[in-house]
């Protein structure tokens, strides 16, 4: 069987069997089309002659030409379920991009608002009981750097106003201990205060909505983009923007991934140092003070 012919078979395959969306249908053709034309340039004319070691010159030629990592990625998963499918009809004998790994796709800098920004959000409120709890919400998720389920989970008993803390359930339902700061420690004392006039009896949520029950995520979400688009943010203001802003304030006041890393919650530091992008100035001072052959002696001088 020919390399076209079992391509179409695939496809044929893809509809009738698998019954997927022709938006899906086209994107493994655009995908398929990619290792078709690397094998023909090659005059690779049968699948039992891509080898392992030609399995993994492909990925390296798409990214050559420019493609993105995630393309290389879709693109590479695409030919790994080709060639399933071409063993499971005896046209191949083995699947040899099982052995090819994708390269990572660059990870995203997450969105963060500037200290003014926040400043701008978080210093307004009308007095009314809705307000007062909307502000408490998102100086919490600034000062503590929370998740959204986080958040929303805080019971009325677990803000330690005193010491300034909280105790958060996190991902795996580990436990920490977070700082509040003294400005959100000042804005739930506030919303507290008038709590009663929409919290039930028997509610113990922190954050509860105007039935008297706890605020769900979607309501604290839906709450979030109100206040930015009341405050005239100018852009979309969602819960994890405000973690992020926590995050890269932090750093970049203090330099110290591991505090960071604690205080989010993350079990591995890879996933905080999507924080550090400090600007280089800052990464030149705190080497100059921290590097034991970067520190100036006075001696040199």
């Amino acid at each position: 069987m020919n390399l076209t012919s079992s391509l179409d078979q695939y496809i044929d395959y893809l509809v009738r069997e698998r019954g997927l969306s022709e938006h899906t249908i086209a994107a493994y053709r655009r995908d398929l089309s990619h290792l078709y034309r690397f094998l023909k340039e090659r005059k690779i004319v049968e699948w039992n002659a891509v080898s392992i070691a030609l399995a993994k010159q492909f990925p390296a030629l798409l990214h050559r030409r420019g493609m993105a990592a995630s393309s290389i990625q879709r693109t590479l998963s695409a030919a790994r379920s080709f060639f399933r499918f071409l063993v499971s009809v005896n046209v191949a004998h083995n699947n040899p991009f099982e052995a090819v790994q994708a390269p990572r796709a660059a990870k995203k800098l997450p969105s963060t608002l500037s200290v003014d920004e926040i400043n701008g959000l978080l210093d307004k409120h009308d007095g009314s009981a809705l307000s007062l709890r909307d502000r408490a919400m998102l100086e919490l998720f600034y000062s503590s750097g929370l998740r959204l389920s986080e958040l929303a989970a805080l019971e009325v008993d677990e803000i330690d106003m005193t010491a300034g803390q909280t105790r958060v359930v996190g991902k795996g339902d580990k436990e920490r201990i977070v700082p509040v700061g003294r400005k959100a420690v000042k804005a739930i004392k506030e919303w507290i205060a008038v709590r009663g006039e929409l919290a039930e009896l028997e509610e113990t949520a922190l954050f509860v909505n105007q039935k008297g029950k706890r605020l769900s995520t979607r309501g604290i979400q839906y709450r979030m983009q109100n206040w930015a688009q009341k405050n005239g943010l100018g852009r979309h203001l969602h819960p994890h923007m405000l973690r992020h802003s926590f995050a890269s304030h932090i750093l970049e006041s203090s330099g110290n991934l591991r505090a960071v890393q604690e205080m989010l919650g993350h079990s591995d530091i890879s996933t905080t140092q999507i924080y550090t992008h400090l600007d280089f100035q800052h990464l030149a001072k705190v080497y100059d003070q921290a590097h034991p052959r970067a520190k100036k002696n006075p001696k040199d001088e």
